[in-house]
Protein backbone atom coordinates (compact mmCIF):
# COMPACT_ATOMS: atom_id res chain seq x y z
CA UNK A 1 0.00 0.00 0.00
CA UNK A 2 0.93 3.16 -0.91
CA UNK A 3 1.58 6.03 1.89
CA UNK A 4 0.90 9.48 1.54
CA UNK A 5 2.37 12.40 3.24
CA UNK A 6 0.70 15.56 3.25
CA UNK A 7 3.19 18.20 2.61
CA UNK A 8 1.50 20.66 4.96
CA UNK A 9 1.47 18.69 8.03
CA UNK A 10 5.43 17.67 7.70
CA UNK A 11 5.72 21.47 7.68
CA UNK A 12 4.34 21.60 11.23
CA UNK A 13 5.93 18.65 12.32
CA UNK A 14 9.11 20.27 11.34
CA UNK A 15 8.14 23.47 12.74
CA UNK A 16 6.96 21.54 16.30
CA UNK A 17 10.85 19.96 16.15
CA UNK A 18 12.04 23.22 15.62
CA UNK A 19 10.61 24.70 18.34
CA UNK A 20 11.65 21.94 20.91
CA UNK A 21 14.78 21.85 19.93
CA UNK A 22 15.12 25.78 20.58
CA UNK A 23 13.30 25.39 24.54
CA UNK A 24 16.30 22.54 25.20
CA UNK A 25 18.64 25.26 24.09
CA UNK A 26 17.53 27.68 25.87
CA UNK A 27 16.82 25.49 28.73
CA UNK A 28 20.62 25.11 29.26
CA UNK A 29 21.46 27.88 28.36
CA UNK A 30 20.30 29.53 31.61
CA UNK A 31 23.30 30.80 34.15
CA UNK A 32 23.27 28.76 37.79
CA UNK A 33 22.12 30.30 40.72
CA UNK A 34 24.92 31.96 42.43
CA UNK A 35 25.97 31.41 46.19
CA UNK A 36 24.60 34.27 47.84
CA UNK A 37 21.31 33.94 45.94
CA UNK A 38 21.07 30.04 47.02
CA UNK A 39 21.91 31.02 51.16
CA UNK A 40 18.79 33.84 50.61
CA UNK A 41 16.27 31.29 49.23
CA UNK A 42 17.78 28.48 51.75
CA UNK A 43 16.62 30.07 55.05
CA UNK A 44 15.96 33.96 56.73
CA UNK A 45 17.14 32.42 59.71
CA UNK A 46 20.91 31.74 59.34
CA UNK A 47 22.73 34.78 59.88
CA UNK A 48 20.33 35.92 63.48
CA UNK A 49 20.84 32.04 64.53
CA UNK A 50 25.06 32.44 63.80
CA UNK A 51 25.48 35.47 65.77
CA UNK A 52 24.10 34.04 68.98
CA UNK A 53 23.62 30.48 69.20
CA UNK A 54 26.67 30.48 70.92
CA UNK A 55 25.37 33.15 73.49
CA UNK A 56 22.88 30.30 74.37
CA UNK A 57 24.22 28.56 77.61
CA UNK A 58 22.91 25.52 79.74
CA UNK A 59 22.22 25.93 83.08
CA UNK A 60 22.82 23.36 86.05
CA UNK A 61 20.55 22.99 89.03
CA UNK A 62 22.38 21.03 92.13
CA UNK A 63 20.62 20.51 95.06
CA UNK A 64 20.63 18.39 98.85
CA UNK A 65 18.80 15.71 98.86
CA UNK A 66 18.06 12.98 101.02
CA UNK A 67 19.06 9.13 99.37
CA UNK A 68 15.45 7.05 99.57
CA UNK A 69 14.54 4.52 97.72
CA UNK A 70 10.41 4.88 97.36
CA UNK A 71 10.84 9.33 97.78
CA UNK A 72 9.84 12.10 96.36
CA UNK A 73 11.70 14.98 97.28
CA UNK A 74 11.88 18.95 96.18
CA UNK A 75 9.41 21.59 95.98
CA UNK A 76 6.57 21.58 93.65
CA UNK A 77 7.19 22.98 90.64
CA UNK A 78 4.57 25.27 89.34
CA UNK A 79 5.16 24.87 86.05
CA UNK A 80 5.34 21.58 85.56
CA UNK A 81 2.07 20.81 84.36
CA UNK A 82 3.31 22.71 81.14
CA UNK A 83 6.46 20.78 81.04
CA UNK A 84 6.93 18.05 83.11
CA UNK A 85 9.85 19.37 84.98
CA UNK A 86 12.69 21.12 83.53
CA UNK A 87 15.53 18.12 83.77
CA UNK A 88 17.08 15.23 82.54
CA UNK A 89 15.79 13.26 85.29
CA UNK A 90 12.06 13.67 83.89
CA UNK A 91 10.69 15.59 86.78
CA UNK A 92 10.92 18.31 88.82
CA UNK A 93 11.40 17.16 92.33
CA UNK A 94 12.97 13.82 91.69
CA UNK A 95 13.81 11.01 94.05
CA UNK A 96 17.15 9.55 94.64
CA UNK A 97 17.04 6.04 96.86
CA UNK A 98 19.55 3.07 97.84
CA UNK A 99 16.70 0.18 97.69
CA UNK A 100 16.18 -0.19 101.53
CA UNK A 101 13.44 2.35 101.46
CA UNK A 102 15.70 4.54 104.71
CA UNK A 103 17.26 7.72 105.31
CA UNK A 104 21.54 6.81 104.34
CA UNK A 105 22.69 9.82 103.58
CA UNK A 106 22.36 13.57 102.22
CA UNK A 107 24.54 14.87 99.21
CA UNK A 108 24.16 17.32 96.45
CA UNK A 109 23.08 16.23 93.35
CA UNK A 110 22.27 17.82 89.99
CA UNK A 111 18.24 18.35 90.31
CA UNK A 112 17.73 20.05 86.70
CA UNK A 113 18.51 21.72 83.60
CA UNK A 114 17.64 24.53 81.81
CA UNK A 115 19.00 27.59 79.50
CA UNK A 116 20.15 31.14 79.43
CA UNK A 117 21.01 33.65 77.84
CA UNK A 118 24.50 36.03 78.26
CA UNK A 119 22.98 39.48 77.96
CA UNK A 120 26.02 41.29 79.71
CA UNK A 121 29.95 40.47 79.77
CA UNK A 122 29.58 37.70 82.67
CA UNK A 123 25.90 37.51 83.68
CA UNK A 124 22.80 34.95 82.10
CA UNK A 125 19.44 35.27 81.87
CA UNK A 126 16.99 33.07 82.86
CA UNK A 127 13.85 31.69 84.32
CA UNK A 128 13.74 31.35 88.28
CA UNK A 129 12.64 28.38 88.47
CA UNK A 130 15.48 26.88 86.30
CA UNK A 131 17.42 28.10 89.41
CA UNK A 132 14.94 28.10 92.61
CA UNK A 133 15.95 26.64 95.38
CA UNK A 134 19.55 25.82 94.54
CA UNK A 135 22.33 24.44 96.51
CA UNK A 136 24.67 25.81 93.67
CA UNK A 137 24.70 26.25 90.15
CA UNK A 138 26.87 25.78 86.90
CA UNK A 139 26.41 27.10 83.68
CA UNK A 140 27.42 24.44 80.88
CA UNK A 141 29.19 26.27 78.08
CA UNK A 142 29.81 24.01 74.70
CA UNK A 143 33.50 24.19 73.36
CA UNK A 144 34.22 22.84 70.05
CA UNK A 145 36.53 19.76 70.07
CA UNK A 146 34.79 18.97 73.57
CA UNK A 147 33.17 15.96 74.30
CA UNK A 148 31.55 17.14 77.39
CA UNK A 149 30.65 21.05 77.85
CA UNK A 150 32.74 22.99 80.40
CA UNK A 151 30.50 23.57 84.04
CA UNK A 152 31.63 27.21 85.26
CA UNK A 153 29.93 28.42 88.64
CA UNK A 154 26.89 30.84 89.10
CA UNK A 155 25.71 33.20 91.51
CA UNK A 156 21.98 33.97 91.66
CA UNK A 157 22.19 38.10 91.69
CA UNK A 158 19.10 39.37 91.05
CA UNK A 159 15.27 37.50 90.13
CA UNK A 160 11.64 37.59 90.50
CA UNK A 161 9.58 34.71 91.17
CA UNK A 162 6.26 36.65 90.13
CA UNK A 163 7.98 37.17 86.81
CA UNK A 164 9.46 34.25 86.91
CA UNK A 165 13.37 35.28 85.66
CA UNK A 166 16.77 35.19 87.17
CA UNK A 167 19.88 37.01 86.26
CA UNK A 168 23.13 34.76 87.32
CA UNK A 169 26.79 36.13 87.73
CA UNK A 170 29.50 33.36 86.09
CA UNK A 171 32.98 34.99 86.93
CA UNK A 172 34.58 32.72 83.91
CA UNK A 173 31.71 33.22 81.59
CA UNK A 174 33.94 34.57 78.33
CA UNK A 175 30.70 34.57 76.04
CA UNK A 176 29.29 37.76 74.19
CA UNK A 177 26.40 38.98 75.08
CA UNK A 178 23.53 39.11 72.49
CA UNK A 179 21.46 42.50 71.82
CA UNK A 180 18.38 42.83 73.48
CA UNK A 181 15.05 44.03 71.39
CA UNK A 182 12.22 45.58 72.10
CA UNK A 183 9.12 43.11 72.48
CA UNK A 184 6.45 46.08 72.59
CA UNK A 185 7.05 46.37 68.94
CA UNK A 186 5.87 42.73 68.16
CA UNK A 187 3.73 41.77 65.77
CA UNK A 188 1.31 38.65 65.24
CA UNK A 189 2.89 36.79 62.40
CA UNK A 190 6.68 37.74 63.14
CA UNK A 191 9.10 35.24 62.60
CA UNK A 192 10.46 33.88 66.15
CA UNK A 193 13.63 31.54 66.80
CA UNK A 194 13.76 29.79 69.70
CA UNK A 195 17.55 28.45 70.76
CA UNK A 196 17.86 25.94 73.83
CA UNK A 197 18.93 22.97 75.42
CA UNK A 198 15.75 20.35 75.75
CA UNK A 199 16.14 17.57 76.97
CA UNK A 200 20.17 17.52 77.21
CA UNK A 201 20.24 18.87 72.89
CA UNK A 202 22.66 21.80 73.10
CA UNK A 203 22.24 24.80 70.55
CA UNK A 204 18.67 23.30 69.50
CA UNK A 205 16.92 25.63 67.29
CA UNK A 206 13.40 25.82 66.45
CA UNK A 207 11.21 28.45 64.57
CA UNK A 208 8.01 29.58 63.60
CA UNK A 209 5.89 32.76 64.19
CA UNK A 210 4.41 35.01 66.72
CA UNK A 211 1.10 33.55 67.45
CA UNK A 212 -0.55 35.70 69.53
CA UNK A 213 0.40 38.69 72.28
CA UNK A 214 -0.33 39.66 75.45
CA UNK A 215 -1.51 35.90 76.63
CA UNK A 216 -2.80 36.34 80.76
CA UNK A 217 -1.51 33.12 81.90
CA UNK A 218 -1.48 31.82 85.42
CA UNK A 219 1.57 30.62 86.15
CA UNK A 220 0.94 29.78 89.92
CA UNK A 221 -0.36 30.52 93.13
CA UNK A 222 1.21 31.34 96.69
CA UNK A 223 0.07 31.88 100.30
CA UNK A 224 1.81 35.14 101.17
CA UNK A 225 2.82 35.78 104.60
CA UNK A 226 -0.87 37.16 106.31
CA UNK A 227 -2.53 33.91 105.14
CA UNK A 228 -4.06 35.14 101.71
CA UNK A 229 -4.05 32.71 98.57
CA UNK A 230 -2.28 34.92 95.64
CA UNK A 231 -2.85 33.51 91.74
CA UNK A 232 0.88 35.03 89.80
CA UNK A 233 -0.51 35.93 86.16
CA UNK A 234 1.75 37.08 83.63
CA UNK A 235 1.45 38.40 80.14
CA UNK A 236 3.12 36.55 77.38
CA UNK A 237 4.24 36.03 73.83
CA UNK A 238 2.74 32.76 72.14
CA UNK A 239 4.53 31.36 69.41
CA UNK A 240 4.12 28.09 67.53
CA UNK A 241 8.16 27.51 67.63
CA UNK A 242 9.02 23.69 69.53
CA UNK A 243 9.67 24.43 73.06
CA UNK A 244 10.43 21.24 75.24
CA UNK A 245 11.59 20.16 78.50
CA UNK A 246 15.32 22.17 79.14
CA UNK A 247 14.11 25.08 77.09
CA UNK A 248 13.31 26.96 80.08
CA UNK A 249 15.29 30.28 80.16
CA UNK A 250 16.60 30.26 76.44
CA UNK A 251 16.18 33.05 74.11
CA UNK A 252 13.44 33.56 71.91
CA UNK A 253 14.96 36.10 69.23
CA UNK A 254 14.11 37.70 65.85
CA UNK A 255 15.80 37.79 62.54
CA UNK A 256 18.16 40.45 63.64
CA UNK A 257 19.34 38.30 66.14
CA UNK A 258 17.85 40.17 69.01
CA UNK A 259 16.78 38.93 72.45
CA UNK A 260 12.77 39.30 72.42
CA UNK A 261 11.38 36.88 74.84
CA UNK A 262 12.17 33.91 77.29
CA UNK A 263 10.87 30.47 76.18
CA UNK A 264 9.08 29.17 79.94
CA UNK A 265 5.87 27.26 79.03
CA UNK A 266 4.27 24.44 76.44
CA UNK A 267 0.77 23.35 76.75
CA UNK A 268 0.22 20.05 76.66
CA UNK A 269 -2.94 17.45 75.87
CA UNK A 270 -3.02 16.82 79.49
CA UNK A 271 -3.64 20.33 80.78
CA UNK A 272 -7.32 20.02 80.28
CA UNK A 273 -8.36 17.02 78.86
CA UNK A 274 -6.95 13.07 78.78
CA UNK A 275 -8.70 13.55 75.34
CA UNK A 276 -7.29 16.89 74.00
CA UNK A 277 -4.93 17.28 71.51
CA UNK A 278 -2.63 20.43 71.42
CA UNK A 279 0.52 21.03 69.63
CA UNK A 280 2.99 24.18 69.14
CA UNK A 281 1.02 26.17 71.91
CA UNK A 282 4.32 27.57 73.28
CA UNK A 283 4.89 30.96 76.10
CA UNK A 284 7.69 33.70 76.28
CA UNK A 285 7.95 36.05 78.27
CA UNK A 286 8.33 39.46 76.92
CA UNK A 287 12.01 40.68 77.54
CA UNK A 288 10.95 44.10 78.68
CA UNK A 289 9.69 42.53 81.06
CA UNK A 290 12.51 41.03 82.00
CA UNK A 291 15.07 44.12 81.46
CA UNK A 292 14.36 45.98 85.16
CA UNK A 293 15.64 42.65 86.79
CA UNK A 294 18.66 42.93 84.37
CA UNK A 295 19.04 46.28 85.43
CA UNK A 296 19.15 45.05 89.75
CA UNK A 297 21.74 42.25 89.00
CA UNK A 298 24.49 44.45 87.20
CA UNK A 299 27.48 45.11 89.37
CA UNK A 300 26.36 42.31 91.38
CA UNK A 301 28.58 39.31 91.74
CA UNK A 302 27.32 37.37 94.61
CA UNK A 303 24.65 36.69 96.52
CA UNK A 304 25.70 38.29 99.62
CA UNK A 305 25.99 41.66 97.34
CA UNK A 306 21.74 41.54 97.00
CA UNK A 307 20.38 44.36 99.06
CA UNK A 308 18.46 42.81 102.19
CA UNK A 309 14.30 43.09 101.49
CA UNK A 310 14.85 43.58 97.83
CA UNK A 311 12.07 42.16 96.20
CA UNK A 312 13.59 41.01 92.72
CA UNK A 313 17.03 39.96 94.18
CA UNK A 314 16.77 37.80 96.99
CA UNK A 315 19.31 35.23 97.64
CA UNK A 316 18.45 30.98 96.68
CA UNK A 317 16.70 29.71 99.70
CA UNK A 318 15.37 32.55 101.35
CA UNK A 319 12.20 31.24 103.13
CA UNK A 320 10.49 34.31 103.25
CA UNK A 321 7.33 34.51 100.93
CA UNK A 322 7.48 36.49 97.50
CA UNK A 323 5.83 39.58 99.31
CA UNK A 324 8.72 40.22 101.79
CA UNK A 325 10.33 43.57 100.91
CA UNK A 326 7.85 44.50 98.35
CA UNK A 327 6.22 48.01 97.68
CA UNK A 328 2.29 47.45 97.15
CA UNK A 329 -1.08 49.04 97.48
CA UNK A 330 -2.55 46.70 100.12
CA UNK A 331 -5.35 45.56 97.35
CA UNK A 332 -6.94 42.40 96.24
CA UNK A 333 -7.98 42.97 92.45
CA UNK A 334 -9.35 40.89 89.92
CA UNK A 335 -9.92 41.80 86.62
CA UNK A 336 -13.80 43.20 85.61
CA UNK A 337 -15.77 40.88 83.08
CA UNK A 338 -19.08 40.09 82.61
CA UNK A 339 -21.99 41.85 80.73
CA UNK A 340 -21.50 44.64 82.98
CA UNK A 341 -18.56 45.55 81.03
CA UNK A 342 -18.82 44.19 77.89
CA UNK A 343 -22.57 46.40 77.02
CA UNK A 344 -20.38 49.26 78.46
CA UNK A 345 -22.18 49.86 82.16
CA UNK A 346 -18.51 49.28 83.82
CA UNK A 347 -15.57 50.57 82.86
CA UNK A 348 -12.83 48.13 82.08
CA UNK A 349 -10.20 47.85 84.98
CA UNK A 350 -8.99 45.80 88.27
CA UNK A 351 -11.80 45.22 90.37
CA UNK A 352 -10.66 46.27 94.01
CA UNK A 353 -12.46 42.91 96.37
CA UNK A 354 -10.27 43.83 99.45
CA UNK A 355 -8.58 46.50 101.28
CA UNK A 356 -6.03 45.62 103.76
CA UNK A 357 -5.96 47.17 106.71
CA UNK A 358 -3.22 49.71 107.31
CA UNK A 359 -2.09 50.09 103.58
CA UNK A 360 -1.52 52.39 101.06
CA UNK A 361 -3.92 51.84 99.74
CA UNK A 362 -6.64 52.36 102.79
CA UNK A 363 -4.55 55.68 103.16
CA UNK A 364 -4.90 56.48 99.50
CA UNK A 365 -9.04 56.48 100.29
CA UNK A 366 -9.43 53.17 97.65
CA UNK A 367 -12.44 51.31 98.56
CA UNK A 368 -14.11 47.90 97.70
CA UNK A 369 -15.94 48.02 94.75
CA UNK A 370 -13.74 50.77 92.83
CA UNK A 371 -12.28 50.14 89.60
CA UNK A 372 -8.51 51.41 88.88
CA UNK A 373 -9.08 52.40 85.84
CA UNK A 374 -5.46 54.03 85.49
CA UNK A 375 -2.58 55.11 87.32
CA UNK A 376 0.64 57.45 87.09
CA UNK A 377 -1.20 58.15 83.83
CA UNK A 378 -1.48 54.46 82.80
CA UNK A 379 -4.50 53.39 81.75
CA UNK A 380 -5.07 49.81 83.47
CA UNK A 381 -7.13 47.49 81.25
CA UNK A 382 -6.58 44.14 83.65
CA UNK A 383 -5.18 43.41 87.11
CA UNK A 384 -1.80 42.17 84.92
CA UNK A 385 -1.55 46.26 83.89
CA UNK A 386 -1.40 47.25 87.32
CA UNK A 387 1.24 44.48 88.66
CA UNK A 388 3.77 45.41 86.26
CA UNK A 389 3.28 49.03 87.19
CA UNK A 390 3.49 48.25 90.75
CA UNK A 391 6.61 46.00 90.39
CA UNK A 392 8.04 48.90 88.02
CA UNK A 393 7.85 51.38 90.95
CA UNK A 394 9.97 51.72 94.67
CA UNK A 395 9.30 52.31 97.94
CA UNK A 396 7.95 55.53 98.51
CA UNK A 397 6.86 55.96 94.88
CA UNK A 398 3.95 58.10 94.89
CA UNK A 399 1.77 58.88 91.59
CA UNK A 400 -2.23 59.85 90.70
CA UNK A 401 -4.98 56.56 90.84
CA UNK A 402 -8.44 57.52 89.16
CA UNK A 403 -11.06 55.21 90.22
CA UNK A 404 -14.88 54.19 89.08
CA UNK A 405 -16.33 54.37 92.20
CA UNK A 406 -19.32 51.85 92.24
CA UNK A 407 -20.04 52.09 96.27
CA UNK A 408 -21.28 48.35 95.88
CA UNK A 409 -19.58 44.71 96.51
CA UNK A 410 -19.58 43.36 93.04
CA UNK A 411 -18.82 40.13 94.71
CA UNK A 412 -22.12 40.15 96.04
CA UNK A 413 -25.50 39.33 94.34
CA UNK A 414 -27.09 42.80 93.18
CA UNK A 415 -29.96 43.39 91.44
CA UNK A 416 -28.66 46.64 89.81
CA UNK A 417 -25.29 49.10 89.55
CA UNK A 418 -26.26 52.14 91.26
CA UNK A 419 -26.90 55.33 88.68
CA UNK A 420 -25.00 57.81 90.96
CA UNK A 421 -21.16 56.04 90.28
CA UNK A 422 -18.68 58.49 89.00
CA UNK A 423 -14.62 58.91 88.43
CA UNK A 424 -12.51 59.91 91.47
CA UNK A 425 -9.09 60.55 91.55
CA UNK A 426 -6.71 59.63 94.51
CA UNK A 427 -2.92 59.66 95.13
CA UNK A 428 -0.97 56.78 96.45
CA UNK A 429 2.37 56.09 98.16
CA UNK A 430 3.73 52.86 98.00
CA UNK A 431 5.67 50.98 101.08
CA UNK A 432 6.92 47.77 102.19
CA UNK A 433 4.73 45.56 103.42
CA UNK A 434 7.11 44.50 106.12
CA UNK A 435 6.63 47.74 107.42
CA UNK A 436 3.31 48.18 107.35
CA UNK A 437 2.98 44.49 109.90
CA UNK A 438 5.34 45.85 111.98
Amino acid sequence: MKKVFNKKTLGYTALALALVMIGMAFGTAQPAASAEEKVVLTSPFTEAIAKVRNSVVGINNYQIVNNYSNGYGGSYNPFSDFFGGFGGFGGYGYGYGNGNGNQDSSREVQYGSGSGVVVAEKYVLTNYHVVEDASSLKVAVAVDGKEEPDLLEAHLVAFDADVDVAVLYVPELTLAPVELGDSDTLQVGDWAICIGNPIGFTGTVTAGIISSLNREIATGSNTDKYGRKTETVNTMIQTDAAINSGNSGGGMFNTAGQLVGIPTLKYTGTRYSSNASVESIGMCIPINDAKKIIEEGMGRQTEADVPKGNTAARSAGDEDNSLKGKPRMGVSITTLTGNAVNSGILPRGAYVAEVEKGSPAEAAGIQVGDIIVEADGQIIKSTTDLQNLIRSKDEGATFPLRVYRTGIDLNEPQTEIPEDCDYIDLEITLAIVDAIAQ
